[in-house]
């Protein structure tokens, strides 16, 4: 850079002088930087050329001796049994819940047991004022001894000794057998004013209490059996072919890890719900100890297909493309080991793990990890994964 001022033009001593720059000078100072640092380079370059770099010589990469090695995992691609399950949510239901009514009127004059007792089916839960009843019954038996004994006279004198006629045969046997109906109509009626339980279970609710009054078709008691148990759950209908009456099932519970359980499906309904386009199926769980309860929410999975011998690979090996999924796999070794990169066709998935249907083969070291990294012809050094 060059300086010149002003002075000699007739300014005075002491006034301020003005500096001008001239750029001639500062560019042919930078041109000379440029060529130097271009003359250091050119050294640089053939001191490698000169050093002989066997990467460089390898890959082809000429003078620039720059190898792009990239680290992968790989694991070997083999056979095995890939098993699809859906994942349904389902809840408990008891095997049998009933709403026990009475079938008689009259006032209840016992209870003979409290909520949350275990009963025997038949087991007495309460009884009805039977008075009326017994009397009537008492009456039936007397006019159904009466027209017994009618009829076994009427029967000798006509079949025995040919008297009387025979209309008056047929009355007395007819009546007997009448008043033999009347009579177990009203024992049969007696018996329900006990009100019984009608299978073995859990008293869940009583709703009368002693001196209430009741007609036939009154709520009086709920019985529930929870041995087993039932699991309702809804299946998608892009299942239906595949989900059927017999298929394993896993079913967990997220509150009661001690009772999950392997069952199978022993229901599946014939018809779709339009409001959810499910299709329902229920499971049977044993349940002795009562744990699980009805309206549990139940974790259930469903087995729906199992390939035997398949080519089974982790999801994330595949890598997606414009013109479908490809996977790459690594050919040869050491120094010369090269990923190489497969186009292939998927089934099934299931966990992060899918069918491989086409383009590779059992033994293939497959690249796990470092997929989406690599390109076609890539050197790769395998850091781990293959075993």
């Amino acid at each position: 850079m060059t300086t010149t001022t002003t002075e000699g033009l007739g300014a005075r001593p002491g006034d301020h002088t003005m500096t001008i720059l001239t750029a001639a000078p500062f560019r042919r100072r930078r041109l000379s930087g440029a060529l130097l640092l271009a003359a250091f380079a050119g050294v640089t370059a053939c001191g490698d050329a000169e050093a002989g770099d066997p990467d460089a010589e390898a890959a082809g990469e000429g003078e620039a001796g720059f190898v792009r090695i990239i680290n992968v995992q790989t694991q070997p691609v083999v056979r095995e049994e890939f098993v699809e399950r859906v994942r349904l949510t389902g809840v408990v239901e008891a095997s049998r819940d009933v709403q026990v009514s009475a079938e008689e009127s009259g006032r209840v004059v016992e209870t003979l047991l409290e909520k949350g007792a275990r009963v025997q089916e038949g087991q007495a839960i309460l009884r009805i004022d039977d008075r009326l009843l017994a009397s009537q019954v008492d009456q039936a038996r007397a006019a159904a001894e009466l027209a017994r004994e009618t009829w076994q006279r009427r029967r000798r004198l006509w079949e025995e000794d040919q008297v009387g006629s025979e209309l008056a045969y047929l009355e007395a046997r007819f009546a007997s057998e009448q008043a033999d109906a009347n009579l177990r109509t009203l024992q049969e009626r007696l018996d329900r004013t006990v009100i019984r339980a009608p299978f073995g279970g859990i008293l869940e609710d009583r709703m009368v209490e002693t001196g209430a009054l009741v007609s036939p078709g009154t709520p009086v008691a709920r019985v529930v059996d929870v041995n087993p148990v039932k699991i309702a759950a809804g299946v998608p209908e892009r299942y239906a072919p595949d989900v059927t009456v017999g298929a394993p099932a896993t079913v967990t519970f997220d509150v009661l890890p001690q009772a999950n359980a392997e069952a199978e499906v022993r229901f599946v309904g014939a018809a779709v719900d339009p409001r959810n386009r499910t299709f329902p199926v229920e499971l049977r769980l044993p349940n002795s100890g009562g744990l699980i309860k009805p309206e549990m929410v139940a974790n259930v999975t469903v087995q729906r297909r199992r390939v035997s011998n398949a080519l089974v690979v982790p999801q994330d090996a595949v890598v997606r493309m414009a013109e479908g999924y490809q996977v790459f796999v690594v050919e040869g070794e050491g120094d010369a080991a090269l990923a190489r990169a497969r186009p292939v066709t998927l089934g099934t998935s299931q966990a992060n793990r899918v069918v491989v249907l086409e383009g590779l083969q059992e033994g293939d070291r497959l690249v796990v990890m470092g997929q989406k990294s690599v390109a076609d012809g890539d050197r790769v050094r395998v850091v781990g994964g293959e075993s």
